[in-house]
């Protein structure tokens, strides 16, 4: 009987999902009607009064404020605004070398972001006009900023990796490094997708750069000199252990709010911004959290995801039919579900079934975000393009960022297949 509670309540839960009911929302009504037609309703009310603070008060979490405090007062505070500049130092002598300045500045922002939404919406303002002057067909401009934002929530400090190193309960820190990894090499395949297209369509990407503005070596560092200041400082400590990931948090806001104070740019108005955009952000991700922890109690009590492991050991997939499920299952939830809401749906019915194929967490962890984030470029709901849309609308259309994302599209999915083919590719860093 309660097997069948739990089937009801996952039917009910992608109804409402499908109807547009907020995640949250969702996720507690059906925690709560379950609850109450397996125990009662006193018993539902319990889970409602005791869960929320049984989330909440991991003390794990308090990085996430602290990690989108110190992105948000470098956003405000135009600390990372000198990373394009300094990127086309280094690549503009290559075809394409705006665009792939674009990306590898992308991923300095992700450096001290975690949010590929606000990754997309800094690096548009910037890189977008330079590369429709330069001579770039404005829809594969857009489409390439629109794509190396989702490097924000792949290099470290992801807040979509903290979230997920609490719920499945690994090293954050070792899921970080994996980030490192998977980053860097979606942003090599980046690269990799403007040298071909410069090589082959010069008509959409310029072979050499137009228009683009000068800056000496030394510009370029003094401008980036804050960025790199707030990496060492942070992940020097994170990684050499010396800090742990709530701490190292702390230590990257205090230190964004100092740099900004003493350049000169953190007055009240921006300091004002960072602490509301931190407070909504934050509210938002622990609201779908506690609905996705009485919900997994739910699933749990139910004797569901028992079912459903027993289920998938009777099918007898191998690893590889295992794998082709799970991306098709995120790529389909990319379409239309943000990226906390699907990863904190599905994982109280995979989270079991890995452990029972011995399958690395942390590892499949950094795959995750990875799959959540091409659900950020995807349509109809891809998060990133609307931001792109409208930091830079005046130049392209939403069908044509659309199209402009596409040969990007092309490039993640060969970067999951290498993961999932050769899973060393991320757990080398971690040591796993």
């Amino acid at each position: 009987m309660s097997v069948d509670v739990g089937f009801y309540g996952l039917a009910i839960l992608m109804l409402l999902l499908a109807l547009r009911v907020p995640v949250a929302l969702s996720l507690v009504v059906v925690a709560l009607g379950g609850m109450t037609m397996m125990f009662g309703w006193n018993t539902a009310i319990g889970m409602l009064s005791s869960t929320p603070y049984e989330f909440i008060a991991k003390w794990t979490l308090s990085a996430v404020p602290m990690f989108l405090l110190m992105g948000f007062v470098c956003y405000h505070t135009g600390l990372t605004n000198g990373l394009f500049n300094a990127a086309k130092v280094v690549f503009r002598w290559l075809p394409g070398g705006v665009a792939i300045s674009s990306i590898v500045a992308s991923s300095g922002f992700a450096a001290v972001s975690g949010s590929s939404v606000a990754c997309s919406a800094a690096m548009g303002r910037i890189a977008i006009p330079e590369m429709v002057r330069g001579g770039y067909k404005p829809s594969f401009a857009c489409g390439t900023i629109a794509a190396g934002g989702t490097i924000g929530a792949l290099i470290p400090p992801s807040i979509l990796m903290i979230v997920y190193g609490v719920f499945a309960q690994v090293s954050i820190t070792q899921v970080f490094l994996g980030g490192i990894t998977i980053g860097l090499l979606t942003a090599l395949s980046y690269s990799l997708v403007i040298l071909v297209v410069s090589w082959l369509r010069p008509d959409i990407v310029p072979r050499e750069a137009v228009g683009a503005r000068d800056i000496t070596a030394r510009q370029a560092l003094l401008d980036i000199w804050p960025v790199l200041v707030l990496g060492v400082l942070v992940f020097g400590g994170l990684f050499s252990g010396f800090f742990t990931a709530t701490e190292a948090g702390a230590v990257g806001a205090a230190g964004a709010i100092l740099i900004g104070l003493v350049l000169g740019r953190l007055d009240g108005k921006a300091m004002k911004a960072a602490l509301l955009e931190t407070l909504s952000t934050t509210s938002a991700l622990l609201i779908i959290g506690v609905g996705a922890s009485m919900f997994t109690l739910f699933l749990s009590l139910s004797g569901l995801a028992g079912f459903i492991t027993g289920a998938v050991t009777g099918w007898e997939l191998s690893y590889l039919e295992l794998m082709l499920v799970v991306v098709l299952i995120y790529l389909f939830l990319g379409l239309f579900m943000e990226p906390f809401g699907a990863m904190l749906v599905t994982l109280p019915v995979l989270l079991p079934v890995f452990e029972l194929y011995d399958v690395s967490l942390i590892w499949f962890g950094v795959l995750l975000v990875k799959l959540l984030e091409i659900g950020m470029i995807t349509p109809p709901v891809g998060m990133n393009i609307f931001v792109i849309k409208g930091v830079a609308g005046q130049y392209a259309s939403l069908m044509d960022i659309f199209k402009g994302v596409t040969t990007f599209l092309v490039a993640d999915i060969v970067v999951v297949a290498l993961v999932v083919f050769y899973p060393q590719i991320v757990l080398a860093l971690t040591g796993g």
